[in-house]
């Protein structure tokens, strides 16, 4: 930031924010809120929108309609380096021929802070590891963005980082906008998160309202995996609908269906599902007929494929208390789950949506 550099803080607002390349729109009528001092992350494959979502929030690209509000202040058109934001990029940016410390003080000497080495200081105390976070932060702006800063980490070291960085945004207080491919880094760090496709925003909520209720096929297979499956609303109960699927009978809470009609894809979490052999007491949603077709042990637990009479292969995941896979390749089963597991999606959807999409893909638009 320079001393031009405005001063505006409060909530982040999009309005209305489309950005087009010719013929081709990145972002299309794109509006919401950025609570201040939150964490949000923009989540979603390789070419959804949000990353050029992020260059109209920092300034890098031009919104093509629509503004961009920080408080009071309209942001829309204010260059870079006017606008209290900073960047942490995937290469994070830094200087080669500088130190650690002078390339976290290198913000503070261009706008003329005179006491430097304390400032410096105090940050690097806080970060503890300063080559990812400390020079964004010295400069205390009103907005971070994070644009994939963990990618080119390995798994253990961005599983630390996830924590360290939601622990420094709580510390520091900032806005933090997060932009990544990564579902369970979205889910471990975020606040909310808003799932973009194709430009647009598909759903917004906390991790846990995403993950447990999604809205669409797309939000359910993106963000985790899902069992969908076809069937229709043959019935109410109180509170809950009687769906048949494929002739066998489960209840489906009304506030938990997205369908617009009779027609729904029941969905279901594999971790939800419990196996249980023919002839076992049961209680809650059972789907009766089940044939273990696949089973894998991955140590903390065991993932089944059961194929049911309809010819669908459901996937379940069972804890392994005991350490030893309890059922085995070929055996009768049924499935069972608590009715306020499941969730209702339109019947016309394609239940493969989000499902195709390769979460490693790290090319963005």
């Amino acid at each position: 930031m320079t001393k031009e550099s405005i001063s505006a803080k409060g909530d982040l607002r999009l309005t209305r924010l489309s950005k087009s390349y010719g013929d081709f729109t990145a972002v299309d009528d794109l509006s919401l809120v950025i609570p201040e001092g939150s964490f949000f992350a923009l989540l979603g494959p390789s070419g959804c929108g949000k990353t050029t979502t992020l260059r109209m929030i920092a300034g890098l690209e031009e919104p093509t309609v629509g503004s961009i509000h920080l408080g009071t202040t309209d942001i829309t058109t204010t260059k870079p380096y006017q606008r209290p934001i900073n960047t942490v990029f995937q290469n994070y940016a830094l200087f080669p021929h500088l130190t650690i410390f002078e390339n976290i003080a290198f913000g503070l000497r261009r706008r003329g802070i005179k006491d430097v080495d304390a400032a410096v200081s105090k940050v690097l105390d806080l970060v503890e590891l300063p080559h990812l976070a400390a020079r964004a932060i010295v400069n205390r702006p009103a907005l971070l963005l994070l644009d994939e800063p963990l990618g080119a980490l390995d798994l253990k070291l961005r599983r630390q980082m996830q924590i360290e960085l939601k622990w420094i945004q709580k510390e520091v207080g900032l806005t933090f906008v997060h932009v990544t491919h990564d579902q369970e880094e979205a889910m471990t760090m975020a606040d909310t998160i808003a799932v973009m496709n194709e430009g647009q925003i598909e759903q917004m909520g906390s991790p846990a309202d995403l993950y447990d209720n999604p809205k669409t096929a797309f939000v359910a297979n993106f963000l985790g995996q899902s069992n969908l499956i076809k069937g229709t609303i043959s019935g109410n109960d109180g509170d809950s609908h009687i769906v048949d699927l494929f002739g066998q009978k489960i209840s489906l809470q009304k506030n938990r269906s997205h369908a617009n009609d009779q027609f729904i894809y029941a969905g279901i979490r594999p971790e939800k599902f419990r196996i249980s052999r023919l002839g076992t007491p049961t209680s809650g949603n059972i789907l009766t007929g089940g044939h273990i077709e696949d089973v894998s042990y991955i140590g903390v637990s065991t993932q089944y494929q059961v194929e049911m009479p309809w010819g669908q292969e459901l996937m379940v995941f069972e804890q392994n208390d005991d350490g030893v896979a309890p059922f085995s390749k070929g055996e009768e089963v049924n499935i069972s789950w608590e009715p306020i597991f499941t969730f209702g999606l339109r019947g016309d959807e394609d239940a493969t949506a989000g499902s195709e999409v390769n979460p490693e893909e790290l090319d963005e638009e």
